[in-house]
């Protein structure tokens, strides 16, 4: 694998170390974590960028962002679309 070209090559084996000494279940507890922060960060950007959104609507406007127009539509037909 390419080294990020933000990170130096001793983090970079560092880091691959780090994630070998975690184990399976390790690495699949982080990445459930990293997916969790992702979601929180887009759910933030979303309510910075629409504060008068409820709960509701921030649902259906990650949602919309995370699937796209069709998916969405086919989840939540009785909806309109939520901008995010």
């Amino acid at each position: 694998m390419d080294v990020p070209l933000d990170t130096t090559d001793d983090a970079y084996r560092a880091q691959i170390e780090a994630y070998r000494r975690m184990g399976g279940p390790g690495r699949v507890a982080l990445v459930f974590r990293l997916n969790d922060l992702a979601r929180e960060a887009a759910i933030a950007g979303i309510r910075a960028r629409h504060p008068d959104y409820d709960d509701e609507s921030r649902r259906l406007a990650y949602a919309h962002l995370v699937l796209g127009d069709d998916l969405t539509r086919k989840m939540w037909p009785q909806h309109d679309l939520v901008e995010p």
